[in-house]
């Protein structure tokens, strides 16, 4: 994997990013969801978040200059959901001593599903997490996500539907790990 450079995501990179996200929902979560669904959560909740971005919590994972895997964690109160997603976005600051941070925006080109990319960012956001002073990770899954994550060491809580504007839900699962529980390989 040594081709592949591991990065804080920047403003700059917002459009590649935006591209690999639509990318990985069709592909990726079109096995899971039907074409209404993929195509309602581009537009109404998967999407870039600036927010990471600018708080530097947001990694991407570039091949020759191509951005092929992304995301982030957030001590933001925001659960999920890209700039577009308004009813959930909410900027207040989580409190590491009581709160979870969310784990958020994980998103991996098809060409490079399963090459360990995804791990290898959710380690970083994890131990930046960490390092922040939180005890608690907590990610709301989509379908196609919910094997890596228990891979990962999640644990799979409750089911989570996301109502979408024109009527498509989304399901999901909320999943939860504890910081004693993250590795630092």
């Amino acid at each position: 994997m040594d081709d592949v450079l591991f990065r804080r995501a920047l403003e700059e990179d917002a459009p590649d990013i935006q591209r690999l996200i639509e990318a990985s929902i069709r592909v990726l979560g079109g096995k899971y969801y039907n074409p209404k669904e993929v195509e309602s959560s581009l537009i109404h909740l998967f999407g870039v978040d600036s927010t990471m971005i600018r708080d530097g919590t947001y990694f991407v994972a570039v091949v020759d200059q191509k951005v092929v895997g992304s995301g982030g964690w957030s001590y933001r109160l925001t659960p999920f959901g890209g700039d577009q997603a308004t009813d959930v976005r909410n900027a207040a600051f989580r409190d590491p001593l009581k709160d979870p941070a969310i784990i958020r925006a994980m998103y991996v080109h098809p060409e490079w599903a399963r090459r360990n990319i995804g791990q290898r960012i959710i380690r970083a956001c994890e131990q930046a997490a960490r390092v922040a002073g939180f005890a608690k990770m907590e990610l709301v899954a989509t379908l196609s996500g919910v094997d890596f994550y228990l891979k990962q060491g999640y644990a799979q809580q409750e089911r989570v539907d996301i109502p979408l504007p024109d009527g498509a839900v989304i399901g999901a699962y909320r999943m939860t790990k504890q910081a004693t529980d993250i590795t630092s390989g």
